[in-house]
């Protein structure tokens, strides 16, 4: 049943001889050569290019239409003085006509040093880029605008936090208030303004927000073993301005891949599923949520691991080591990795960004973006950092969401080298027997949580059921790996363990990620993992005895219980994963479904 190890190099070599540096930049070159607004002509022009495309390779396309919660900035205007300076406004932000208020400086925003009183009735001068948390804690206390000073160029942003489409429970945490930003010239000007003498500001703002139909491609080119478990390999379409990088690289690189995976189909054992959305950098994600909420079932069932790809073949883009990843796929990309560039991965925790839309359901994730920028101290840097988890990068380059991301940030050489990762990455999530998915490496992050969370709660929450499970099951899953050195060569065992590693990443996922209901989608802020005990740090604020401290101590312990069940869960499918060998009774070969 498996392959050879000589016989896999070769299989690999012959992908990676396939990689086309001329084919990647004319794709490139195409789907960059108009901006592409979620929900636009332009960007429909760019879905039926790559649809195109798709057919050629033999894949089996769809190209559907939903309605979409998009905010497409129009105009903006800051006057002080008579003196009018250039500004742009942001997605999700408020319009408004002259409003005037005075203007203050507030450094990079740490507002918990100011008192609320001062704040309160003020524009806030904020040095930085605009970002949800900034929004959301000037409005808390009081402001009534935002000026965002950046660097030589002003960065589109989007500045709500809501993932995808508002609901009733978060549609009151849509910006009401109007934010602007103005290059780093504009903002010294201003500051020194202000260190003459008190200012007022006059504010303009036009946002064109509503329901809008975006566009969603998805193509597929089945497997022969497993044809109903599909690789969900996804990148957005729209775009800030060209968007030659962010994200036309990206589908270049998507359209490469794909179609070298048609020319050896005959060897992947799942289904390639590509997905191609809108209304990631004006709808924060709504395509790629709103997929999730029509296939959720499909995908808790059948979805092996969730590739995204963003700005990728950057000019200067020699960080290849910092990626996003979970913990139980960061082996395959360091395999990969360590293999075509001799260089060892760490990886880095996903934050909230992305079009990651697909924890609830329980789907592994592997990269957002690949290749970086080496650290830097400016905007565009502090941002990344900010909003993809951290990592020792300097993002994805000084022209990103500027009207500077143009074909000429795009490295031929470097394009290629990312295509090629990404090709042997996808290859062997859709080749390998037994899907490389390392339970343990989830369990003992979130074992490693639970102990954090435990020393931050004292004796006022007790873990001590959850910790003690997850303890175990990082024992059970130890013993697992090294049962699994030795790789079984029966199919029906193969699907058995396949199954349960499926199984048990619907758990893990799930509890390491998600916060709220696995339904829905969490805010587009910063989590930690194990989210649901994070408000234990507003626990050890409270008084003690007072109903504050009550009220989060009782929403705790109830959230201890999910939590603790969730191991349990775990620890019973770890036990089948154990005795797979002998026993197939959880697995419904038939019709090939999680129970």
């Amino acid at each position: 049943m498996g392959t050879t190890k000589a016989g896999n190099t070769a299989i690999k070599d012959a992908l990676l001889a396939q990689v086309s540096e001329e084919r990647l930049i004319a794709f490139n070159q195409q789907v960059a050569k108009e901006i592409r607004l979620s929900g636009s002509e332009e960007e429909l022009r760019a879905f039926q290019y790559v649809k195109s495309e798709l057919e050629q390779f033999g894949y089996e396309t769809e190209l559907s239409f939903s309605d979409a919660y998009i905010s497409l900035p129009v105009a903006a205007q800051l006057s002080i003085d008579g003196v009018t300076y250039p500004c742009i406004t942001h997605s999700m932000g408020v319009s408004v006509t002259g409003l005037e208020a005075p203007l203050m400086y507030v450094g990079k925003g740490q507002l918990d040093n100011v008192p609320q009183d001062d704040i309160a009735g003020h524009v806030l001068l904020m040095d930085g880029l605009a970002v949800p948390n900034a929004v959301q804690a000037a409005t808390e206390r009081g402001a009534v605008g935002l000026v965002f000073v950046n660097a030589t160029y002003t960065h589109e942003m989007i500045i709500s936090p809501v993932w995808g489409h508002p609901t009733p429970e978060t549609v009151g945490l849509l910006p009401s208030i109007p934010a602007v930003s103005v290059t780093s010239q504009v903002g010294e000007a201003l500051k020194a303004k202000l260190a003459q003498s008190p200012v007022t500001c006059s504010l303009t703002t036009k946002v064109d927000t509503g329901f809008r139909p975006i566009p969603t491609l998805v193509a597929e080119l089945k497997g022969t073993d497993t044809p109903d478990d599909f690789v969900l390999f996804s990148g957005h379409i729209d775009s800030w301005h060209y968007g030659a990088m962010d994200n036309g690289s990206a589908n270049a690189l998507m359209l490469e891949v794909a179609r070298i995976m048609s020319e050896h189909s005959k060897q992947l054992k799942r289904s390639l599923r590509l997905a191609f959305w809108s209304g990631h950098s004006h709808g924060r994600y709504a395509g790629s949520s709103q997929y999730c909420d029509d296939h959720w079932e499909e995908l808790f069932e059948h979805c092996v691991v969730h590739i995204n790809v963003d700005s990728v073949g950057g000019k200067g883009s020699t960080i290849l080591t910092q990626a996003n990843c979970m913990a139980e796929t960061k082996q395959v990309a360091a395999d990969v990795i360590k293999a075509l560039l001799d260089e060892e991965f760490v990886g880095t925790r996903y934050g909230r960004s992305g079009d990651q839309s697909f924890f609830g359901p329980g789907v592994p994730s592997l990269f957002m973006g690949l290749s970086e920028q080496p650290p830097a101290d400016n905007p565009a840097a502090a941002a990344f950092g900010e909003l993809f988890g951290g990592g020792e990068t300097g993002g994805f380059g000084w022209w990103w969401h500027t009207t500077e991301d143009t074909m000429d940030k795009v490295d031929p050489a470097c394009l290629v080298r990312d295509t090629k990762v990404y090709v042997s990455v996808i290859h062997r999530f859709l080749s390998d027997s037994v899907i490389p998915i390392r339970q343990r490496a989830a369990a003992e992050e979130i074992e490693a949580a639970l102990a954090t969370w435990q020393e931050k709660a004292g004796q006022h929450i007790n873990l001590s059921l959850a910790r003690a499970r997850a303890k175990v099951l990082v024992q059970q899953l130890a013993s697992f790996e090294t049962r699994l050195v030795a790789r079984p060569e029966d199919a029906a065992v193969v699907r058995a363990i396949n199954r349960g590693l499926m199984r048990l990443s619907r758990m893990l996922v799930p509890l390491n990620y998600v916060s709220g209901s696995a339904f829905d989608h969490d805010l587009a802020l910063s989590q930690p993992p194990v989210p649901k005990l994070r408000d234990i740090l507003r626990l050890g604020e409270c008084e003690p005895g007072s109903l504050d401290y009550r009220l989060l101590k009782t929403s705790l312990q109830r959230k201890s219980n999910e939590i603790a069940f969730a191991l349990k869960q775990a620890l019973e499918v770890t036990e089948q994963l154990l005795q797979s060998g002998e026993s197939h009774r959880s697995i419904d070969s038939t019709r090939g479904e999680l129970i």
